[in-house]
């Protein structure tokens, strides 16, 4: 747990996070779950320890484990107050664009987009009837900065999830639900490393030279390291807290400088 927080600060509060079982999503769960939240998390199979947090074995890429989900949040917790997607990646191959067929990009939509929008279609009526909640949209710098090596169709899947964001957050803000996007640069997880192999078996280098043309493209990263997991969570945290209260339709990026333009 961070020094500065509060064990209490999510006390009776029911928090959804999809993704949950590794990487940002993982540390995201750990930090509600610190601060005294009710915690389910979901992802396709179950991990072998579950912090403590209720878990759904889920396909969020199919509608109907989106309803699978939404139907046990609301058996098992009684709804959502805290609505965190985390859910994402990509397993495209490297290569450009010529390299990604039909089937990558419907993936990369399917995984990066539609299950937020199938969620949120079905949770977020609970809360609007309340006059409250938040709801926070992991998107990717690469909306903004794409890697057109490997990552093309999840970099616009993400600039899909934030035009997304933006235009829900516009509807829903008048009604009292909180709509923010958090979009991370390189953190270093299970996943990025997963895209460093990738993409050294298809230029046939080393994992290394793959790591450094990621940070070339990216043009550096100023801070001097990716991101933890645990500094992703620790924003979702803060997006989700009452000491956010005011913010609402933004995107904070958190990519220890990399984008070189405000």
């Amino acid at each position: 747990m961070p020094p500065h927080s509060n064990p209490a600060e999510f006390e009776g509060r029911r928090v959804l996070v999809t993704g949950g079982s590794k990487g940002a999503g993982r540390a995201t769960v750990q930090r509600f779950l610190d601060a005294g939240a009710r915690v389910m998390s979901a992802a396709r199979h179950r991990p072998a320890e579950t912090m403590g947090a209720d878990f759904v074995a889920a396909d969020l890429m199919e509608p109907g484990g989106a309803r699978a989900l939404a139907e046990a949040v609301t058996e098992r917790l009684g709804g959502v107050d805290v609505l965190v997607h985390v859910l994402g990646g990509s397993t495209a191959p490297g290569g450009g664009f010529a390299a990604l067929t039909e089937e990558h990009w419907r993936a990369a939509f399917d995984l990066n987009l539609m299950p937020a929008v199938r969620l949120d279609r079905l949770l977020l009526p609970q809360m609007i009837a309340r006059g409250s909640g938040a709801v926070i949209h992991v998107a990717s710098i690469q909306r903004r900065l794409p890697l057109h090596e490997s990552t093309t169709a999840y970099a616009a899947a993400k600039a899909a999830l934030t035009t997304y964001s933006k235009a829900l957050s516009k509807e829903v803000g008048p009604k009292g639900v909180r709509v923010n996007v958090v979009s991370p640069g390189w953190i270093y997880t299970e996943a990025a490393d997963a895209l460093v192999q990738r993409i050294a078996a298809s230029s046939g280098g080393t994992p290394e030279t793959a790591r450094q043309g990621i940070l070339d493209a990216l043009g550096g990263i100023p801070l001097g390291r990716p991101a933890k997991p645990e500094d992703v969570a620790e924003l979702i945290a803060f997006l989700a807290s009452d000491r956010a209260s005011a913010i609402h339709g933004a995107e904070y990026v958190i990519d220890g400088g990399t984008i070189p333009t405000v």
